[in-house]
């Protein structure tokens, strides 16, 4: 059985399985109802590992063991597969999320905080800024600073800024708004980003910088 190598990836990327996982799953999905050996040798996965993965895949809702000589194993519908891997997913993060909130007000985050507090004590602000690479930790570290205003934001963005600002910092911005902080954000204002610019105005004081000469991307806080 060939299978390109992009379906397989894509495979991985959306159930959070490894390749022979994905291997192995793809061939009983061509076959219906198979066993350990046949699958091995259509995925090209080796023998030794066809039952550990089997098994994986088992545990995961992806496919049912048919207990017999031999033991065969029946592949899920799709579609059923993807609503179990979504609860999976979802069990996982809560389980996680809940791990994190239990460091709050421990031992751990206290020595974290500790270190922290050491080691900030030689960081510049210039290397804190070149050190933030990435729009994920840039709108991170945005966030951070955000919720630290106590009087006064200003942000000035680019019309597709204006966009992603909203789906990121939004209800970070809510808050501040209700915590009587004055919210103004100046954007060229386009077709794409006017609904955005409508909805943000509700919670701040937005200007268009159409048919001026203001250009920048900066937040002051």
């Amino acid at each position: 059985m060939i299978v390109k190598e992009e379906f397989l990836n894509k495979l991985r990327q959306y159930f959070g399985l490894n390749l022979y996982e994905v291997k192995i799953w793809t061939a009983l999905l061509s076959r219906g109802v198979s066993t350990a050996g046949e699958l091995s040798d259509i995925g090209n996965v080796p023998r030794s590992r066809a039952y550990d993965i089997l098994e994986s895949l088992e545990k995961k809702g992806f496919i049912i063991m048919k207990l017999g000589k031999p033991i065969k194993y029946i592949a899920v519908e799709p579609k059923e597969v993807v609503e179990r891997a979504k609860k999976l997913m979802f069990d996982d993060a809560k389980e996680k999320v809940k791990r994190l909130d239990d460091l709050k007000g421990g031992d751990l985050l206290s020595e974290l905080n500790l270190l922290h507090k050491q080691g900030i004590e030689f960081i510049e602000p210039t290397d804190l800024s070149g050190a933030i690479r990435g729009r994920h930790n840039m709108y991170s570290h945005m966030e951070t600073l955000l919720k630290g205003a106590e009087k006064n934001v200003s942000i000035m963005t680019t019309s597709k800024g204006l966009i992603r600002k909203v789906e990121s910092l939004k209800p970070t911005l809510e808050k501040l708004k209700r915590k009587g902080i004055n919210i103004k954000i100046a954007a060229p204002i386009t077709k794409e980003s006017i609904n955005v610019a409508r909805d943000l105005s509700k919670i701040a004081e937005v200007k268009a910088t159409n048919g001026t000469k203001i250009e920048g991307r900066f937040v002051l806080i």
